[in-house]
């Protein structure tokens, strides 16, 4: 085999791992994505005051119950919702009613991105 080849055949084994990694790695599930989202704002987040504005329960295939939220960052009003179905322990939802007080915290690099409740933090205040 001539020693220009070798170059070639190395780049087709690295291109094969490649593809062989990328079709064998484990894809995340939506709650795993949305789970590190949380603990990622939930370490980097800045605090603002926010209101909530509604909870809304799904029914479905898959129920699921959403805390519906706004907040004010730079003059600019924002309107979220977190779904909350897996951080039941955390919410009382019968306590939680139209313009309950709550501290939200959000990504400072793309304040739309935000949260109100996490496994590790909690924004929602009592009356």
């Amino acid at each position: 085999m001539p020693t220009h080849a070798y170059p070639l055949l190395a780049l087709g084994l690295a291109t094969a791992a490649l593809v062989t990694y990328l079709l064998r790695r484990r894809h995340k599930t939506p709650e795993e994505v949305e789970r590190e989202r949380r603990t990622l704002i939930s370490k980097i987040g800045r605090i603002t005051d926010g209101t909530v504005i509604d909870i809304h329960e799904m029914d479905g295939t898959r129920p699921a119950q959403f805390l519906i939220y706004q907040y004010d960052v730079a003059g600019v009003s924002y309107e979220a919702s977190q779904e909350i179905t897996y951080l039941r322990q955390f919410v009382n939802l019968h306590s939680c009613r139209l313009g309950l007080p709550t501290s939200v915290k959000y990504d400072p690099h793309n304040p739309g991105n935000s949260i109100v409740v996490s496994e590790s933090w909690f924004g929602l205040r009592r009356k």
